[in-house]
Parts: C-alpha cells; sequence; structure tokens
C-alpha cells in the first residue's frame, strides 16, 4: 500500500504530481472548485480545518500573495497570515511535513528549488520547509542563471531561447517545457509549482523513512 499524503491548498496539482511520482496517494484539499486536479483524490474544503489524522504526510501550500513582491502593485491579499497558522497546525499534528512558499516569506528554510535544478525553462525559485527530523541529501546543484528571463512578449522571446517568468497572464502554452505540466490552465500554471520540484522532495522523504525503519 502506497503511503498517504494529504495536499493542503492543493490548486491543480502540481505539487500533487510530484509527489505522485515519487510514490505517495495523494489526497488534495482547496477552498476552490479545481476540476483538473492532478492527484488521487480531492476535496473541497477549507485547508484550515480539513482533519489531517490517518496520513504519513502533509505538504501545505498556503497563499503566497501577501508574501510576493508584486503585493506592491496588486494589493494585499490578506492570506499572510495562513502560513505561521498552518506551520503551527502541522507542528501541532507532530507528523512529517512540508511547507512550501515564495521567496519572501518567512521561513526556516530546509531548502531551495529552482527550475534550472531540473532542467526546465524557468528559474521559479521556491523554499521549502520540512518539519521533522528525517535528512534529507543536499539539494541539487544550482546551474548559474545565465539564461534571461522573459516576462512580457514570452512567446518572442521563448523562441529566441529565452527562459519564461509564469506569472499574471501567462499561457498554458508553457506548460509543458516549463513547468512540466501539460493540464493546467495558464491561470493554474501561475500559481503552480513544477512537479519536479516535489518528486524530489518526496523520494528523499520515502528514502530517509525506509533508512530509520530499516
Amino acid at each position: 500500500m502506497k503511503p498517504r499524503l494529504l495536499d493542503l491548498f492543493a490548486g491543480a496539482g502540481g505539487a500533487a504530481r510530484g509527489y505522485q511520482l515519487a510514490g505517495f496517494h495523494v489526497t488534495g484539499v482547496d477552498i476552490n472548485p479545481q476540476p483538473r486536479y492532478a492527484g488521487d483524490e480531492f476535496h473541497r474544503a477549507d485547508a484550515m480545518t480539513f482533519p489531517l489524522d490517518g496520513y504519513d504526510a502533509i505538504h501545505a501550500s498556503p497563499p503566497c500573495q501577501d508574501h510576493s513582491p508584486l503585493k506592491s502593485r496588486a494589493g494585499e491579499h490578506g492570506t499572510g497570515w495562513m502560513l505561521e497558522a498552518t506551520r503551527q497546525r502541522l507542528k501541532d499534528w507532530g507528523g512529517l511535513w512540508v511547507i512550501e512558499n515564495v521567496m519572501g516569506a518567512e521561513m526556516a528554510s530546509t531548502l531551495v528549488l529552482c527550475g534550472g535544478m531540473f532542467g526546465l525553462r524557468t528559474y521559479r525559485h521556491r523554499q521549502f520547509e520540512i518539519g521533522h527530523a528525517l535528512p534529507l541529501v543536499a539539494e541539487p546543484y544550482h546551474p548559474p542563471h545565465r539564461a534571461l528571463t522573459s516576462t512580457r512578449q514570452r512567446r518572442t522571446g521563448f523562441a529566441a531561447g529565452m527562459h519564461v517568468s509564469v506569472t499574471g497572464d501567462v499561457g498554458s502554452w508553457v506548460g509543458p517545457q516549463v513547468m512540466g505540466i501539460d493540464w493546467m490552465t495558464g491561470d493554474e500554471l501561475s500559481q503552480a509549482i513544477p512537479p519536479a520540484y516535489c518528486r524530489f522532495i518526496g523520494e528523499q522523504l520515502l528514502a530517509a523513512a525506509e533508512r530509520t525503519t530499516a
């Protein structure tokens, strides 16, 4: 039987697909409908109150808008409090948990992942806090950022060999080569993380768990 992972603030399932590829059975929770969710199960519910019992691990991606530099233009989203509240809730739960968020979020980062580590055509740095004593192996090699990133006229820049900024009005065409995602809309992509990130984390968590029980 596969270990069970709960995916809170799931979105369309970029993280979920990664954990699936690592070997988890993934249950997603999001307050909004997610008709293209990539996990094994989905519940439309409040991630702040959904029951946590019965899972081997929990991943949470609380809303990032209030921690992003873009808030200076878009304004406060009003959800910044959820990061610390989620952290405390997972600490109280006591099992193996992972929190993901943007670089501007106040987190005790265990590791930072970048698209360049996985051969993707976006940098999209994200930090991960691992709330458990299980050790992870060293993060992948972080190659120098030599490719320019296109934030406007993305199709032209992409065709010229540039990386792409997956934000705002980005279209779904960027999904496969830029994010490793072929099932999301552009709006969903702009909120997602590449599955490669959570596949890497999930594989390390499972390997570490096997070492401690061997």
